[in-house]
Order: structure tokens, then C-alpha cells, then sequence
């Protein structure tokens, strides 16, 4: 059974660990996998179809606790409970098959409410603080208290009302609740993409300008508890020094291994074997890797990465918010432009739309670890336009982009295997 303190508008947790609003979804998995001997049976439900419809959640089946991530953000937006116990302080054991609370031990811990409301369809009678409410089960509206002829406390409730769920979340309207800004505890060191821009000239990307958030840590800022934002911008043939200079030392880096893709390119026998591999910076808090030449360590290609449930590197980079401007031609005498804009929730075929459809088969893309030669997502498909490589999953979401110079003479149609988890 879990002892955790409520906070509303703010957090459950206890000394050990801590559910914040605002937290991102990898942090709160990183909590859950640190302490898998405590809290266990952890379901993540997401819709495969439309991910961006639906909240991704993160179920705590052995302790009746859902947690609501935002499905464009990816931030925890809300605690949704079945509760067990609960004592004074504000304190709650959490177990789903335990006995449910009274609304006589709500009202001796969290104090007197603004009236409740009573939802006729879901036969549910609501008691809503800031930031906290609570559900009790009642068949009919002759069992909920009438506050609006009696304003005392809890006047005509059924004694010993249990209970059915509390919800803790921002503001004072649980149905039109956002995830909060990431809190400063979060941070711990790293610096998060608020958004990232993709700069181009007519012939195709050229580099990236990056909207930064910082909390006192990274990048020159000094520490002084306050969210900070920042630009920053890199591009192709960047040295190893600049980027370094420019978003600090990366999470990870990745050298790549033997490109077996080199077969599809024009002239495979052509290509001179190098001793040293290419090598990547993942930056996994911004959803972005940095590929480097492995003889002059200049930027040679930038992979950005969308981390939509359902795809096989879910979970390993937060979301890149980005943004891929376009110019296009309209047909006719007049030669019209139109600018438009391609971002992270841009699906496969409204991007055809604006770029036509390619004019080469995708390559297939199926991923799979050495431990374990399965996949259960499936396979993606790559796609090559404007020097741009979109990886497409089944659901018709892209899943990665892919930036690359200059024309090369090897085949660019794959996205990079930019994790060493790859």
C-alpha cells in the first residue's frame, strides 16, 4: 500500500519520489522503473490509430492511480486515483483493493468546499477544491446534499459516502486543465527544446534554430531557481567545437557501425571503405541527434525525432516541436508562391500534398535490438524529398526527419540508426 502526500495543483508523492504536474512522461517512467519493487503491474495505454486525440496514460493497476500525459506535450496534466485510506495531513494510502474513504475523512483532512455538483448522467456528486476534487458514487440526486437551500457542511449527505476517485490537476476546472510548465525540479541539469526551427534556403534545409528552456544549469546561465529561455542556432558544417559551444556536451555519443545501405546507392563498388565511422551527438531531452563526419567532424546531417507511442524508439528522446518552412509553387501563368509549414504533427499524406509524391519505392525500415530480433510495432517506411528524410509510421504519423546537406553520392533514403539502443 502507498503513503504519498497530496499537493493540490502541484504533486502526489512522498519522500522517496514525486509525480509532479508538468513532469515529462520519461521522468515519471524513470521514477516507476527505479521503484518496480513497489509499484508494479504499470499498463501505458495510448490510441494507436490517433495518438494526438486521446491522453497518453500511465495506469497503476496494483495501486489505483492513472497518470494523464498531454498528447501533443507529453507532460503529465493529471492525477487520476481510486483511493484506499486516507488520514489526516493531506496523507493517502493508494490501493485498488482496499476500503474506500468517507466523505466525513475528506472533509477532517482537506477542510471545508465550494457546493458540489451533481452529474446526473455519471451519478456522480463532485466536492471541488483548487486543483483537487473528489467523485462519490450516489443513485440519484435525492442522496446528493442540497446546498443550494443549506450552506453548512455536507448538509443531508448519506453518512459514510465513499469515495469513488480524486482527480489533482491545475486550476479550477478539471475539464479544461492544461499541462503545467515543466517544474524546476525536473530540469535536473538539462536543457529542454521549447521548439525547434528548420532553416532553408529554396534547395532544402541549411540548419536549425532551437528555442531553449534552461533552469539555472548548462549553456553559461548561473543557477538561480528561475526557468530561463534562450535561442541557439546550428548548422551543416558546424565543427564538433561549435556545437559543443553551442548546446553543450550531448547525452550520448554514438558511433555508427557498417552503413548497409551503401548497396542502394548509384555506384555501391565505387565506395572507399573508411577506418573511423561517422559519429552522432544525442541530445535525447531535445529529440534531436547531430551527425558528424568522421574525418573532417563537421555537422553532416541533423535527425529529428517526433517520439509518438507506438514507435520502437518511444520513450528513448523527448519530442521535437519542430517546424519545416516550405515555399510553394502553385501551377499557372502567374507563378504564385505559397509559404506553408510542415511541423511534428504533419501526417504522411498532407505532407505529399505540398512536396508531391516521391518518385523511388520507400525503403522498409524494420528495427530490432541484438538482444531480441523482434519488433512488435512493425516496420516504417522512409521517404525522400527535398533533402529531407521522413520516416512514416503505419498510422500515417512521421516518426523521424532526417536533414542532410549538400547532394551526396550515397543513397539517402533511411533515416539514421542514431541511438546506440538501435
Amino acid at each position: 500500500m502507498l503513503d504519498l502526500e497530496v499537493v493540490p495543483e502541484r504533486s502526489l508523492g512522498n519522500e522517496q519520489w514525486e509525480f509532479a504536474l508538468g513532469m515529462p512522461f520519461s521522468q515519471a517512467i524513470s521514477i516507476l522503473q527505479k521503484h518496480c519493487r513497489v509499484i508494479k503491474n504499470v499498463q501505458v495505454l495510448y490510441s494507436e490509430q490517433t495518438p494526438l486525440s486521446h491522453d497518453l496514460i500511465l495506469n497503476l493497476t496494483q495501486d489505483g492511480i492513472k497518470l494523464l500525459f498531454d498528447a501533443t506535450n507529453q507532460r503529465l496534466k493529471v492525477r487520476m486515483a481510486h483511493l484506499a485510506q486516507i488520514s489526516n495531513s493531506h496523507c493517502i494510502h493508494f490501493n485498488s483493493q482496499a476500503i474506500t474513504p468517507t466523505i466525513e475523512q475528506i472533509d477532517q483532512s482537506f477542510g471545508a468546499t465550494h457546493p458540489g455538483v451533481y452529474n446526473a448522467a455519471e451519478q456522480l456528486f463532485h466536492l471541488n477544491f483548487r486543483g483537487l476534487s473528489f467523485s462519490f458514487q450516489l443513485d440519484s440526486w435525492n442522496e446528493a446534499p442540497k446546498y443550494e437551500v443549506r450552506m453548512d457542511r455536507f448538509p443531508s449527505i448519506p453518512h459514510g459516502a465513499m469515495v469513488k476517485r480524486m482527480h489533482i490537476y491545475t486550476g479550477n476546472n478539471l475539464q479544461e486543465t492544461k499541462a503545467p510548465v515543466m517544474p524546476l525540479a525536473c530540469f535536473m541539469g538539462n536543457i529542454f527544446a521549447e521548439g525547434v526551427d528548420v532553416l532553408r534556403d529554396g534547395a532544402g534545409p541549411l540548419g536549425l534554430k532551437l528555442r531553449l528552456l534552461t533552469a539555472g544549469s548548462g549553456l553559461g546561465v548561473m543557477a538561480d531557481a528561475k526557468v530561463r529561455y534562450v535561442e541557439r542556432s546550428i548548422f551543416f558544417g558546424d565543427s564538433c567545437q561549435d556545437v559543443l559551444g553551442t548546446l553543450g556536451s550531448p547525452h550520448k555519443v554514438f558511433y555508427k557501425s557498417e552503413d548497409k545501405m551503401k548497396i542502394h546507392s548509384p555506384s555501391p563498388h565505387k565506395q572507399v571503405p573508411s577506418k573511423c565511422n561517422d559519429y552522432f551527438f544525442n541530445y535525447f531531452t531535445l529529440g534531436v541527434d547531430i551527425l558528424f563526419d568522421s574525418t573532417t567532424h563537421l555537422v553532416k546531417k541533423f535527425v529529428l525525432h517526433t517520439n509518438f507511442p507506438g514507435h520502437y524508439n518511444f520513450n528513448i528522446y523527448h519530442r521535437c516541436d519542430f517546424k519545416i518552412p516550405l515555399v510553394i509553387k502553385k501551377e499557372g501563368a502567374d507563378s504564385q508562391t505559397e509559404d506553408c509549414i510542415l511541423t511534428t504533427y504533419s501526417k504522411w499524406d498532407q505532407i505529399q500534398e505540398l512536396l508531391g509524391h516521391p518518385m523511388e519505392k520507400p525503403v522498409v525500415l524494420h528495427r530490432s535490438s541484438s538482444a531480441n530480433n523482434t519488433n512488435p510495432f512493425g516496420s516504417t517506411f522512409c521517404f525522400g524529398l527535398q533533402r529531407m528524410i521522413f520516416e512514416v509510421m503505419q498510422n500515417n504519423h512521421i516518426a523521424s526527419v532526417t536533414l542532410y546537406g549538400a547532394p551526396r553520392t550515397t543513397s539517402q533514403a533511411r533515416p539514421e540508426s542514431s541511438a546506440s539502443s538501435h
